[in-house]
Formats: C-alpha cells, sequence, structure tokens
C-alpha cells in the first residue's frame, strides 16, 4: 500500500505472501523455512521488492514514484481487519495499525526501510 498523504514523498509498506514466500526462497537458494519477519530483512527478499519497485517507478512520473518503502512483519488480511470480505485494502485501519512503521519511513533512519535507487 502506497502513502504519502501530506508528505514530502510516496513510500510504500509492503507485505510478503506467506504461501509464495517458501518456494521463492527454495527456487533463489535461499532457506525455504525462513519466517516472514526473517525474510523482511534479508539482503535477497529486500533486493528483489527494490526491483519490483524500480520497475513499477519507472511508469510513473517522479512525483508519484516510491521512493522508500518497509516490508511489514504480517500480512494484509480480512481476518486482520485490513482487508474487506471483496479484498479491498482497509487504507484507514492499515495507516492506524502501522503508524510508527509509516513515521519511520519519513525519518531519517535509513536502516530499517528500503531505498530507491531511482533518482
Amino acid at each position: 500500500m502506497v502513502v504519502g498523504d501530506k508528505k514530502p514523498f510516496v513510500a510504500a509498506l509492503v507485505t510478503l505472501d506467506p504461501e509464495m514466500l517458501g518456494p521463492w526462497l527454495r527456487n533463489n537458494k535461499l532457506d525455504p523455512e525462513m519466517t516472514i519477519d526473517q525474510a523482511r530483512n534479508n539482503p535477497a527478499v529486500l533486493a528483489e521488492v527494490q526491483s519490483a519497485i524500480n520497475r513499477a517507478n519507472a511508469k510513473v512520473s517522479r512525483a508519484e514514484s516510491i521512493r522508500k518503502f518497509v516490508i511489514l512483519p504480517t500480512e494484509f488480511t480480512e481476518d486482520s481487519g485490513h482487508l474487506t470480505p471483496k479484498m479491498s485494502i482497509k487504507r484507514h485501519v492499515i495507516v492506524a495499525d502501522f503508524s510508527a512503521e509509516i513515521e519511520e519511513l519519513y525519518s531519517e533512519n535509513l536502516e530499517t526501510s528500503g531505498i530507491s535507487i531511482i533518482g
């Protein structure tokens, strides 16, 4: 989910699909038993997410491009309250639940989030 309302740039909250994580890790010669929490800090996973963001950024203007991201330790589900029964995101719930992560994206601490290399 992209964020950035009243912020200096667009950022993203990224989730990993737990069903696809194991096969992706295996295909990339990584431990397929890695947890989402471990994977979200893994350099290969971060690079893959960055690559996807770079591809998306190539299709939009610089002002619309994602400059930073964070991979969340959970996925958005209906059970967690983050999705509707039609699988639409509940933006206000996500923003409330992950307000600390959103604020971190706009802080000066660059260690906990991805940084787009597209300038």
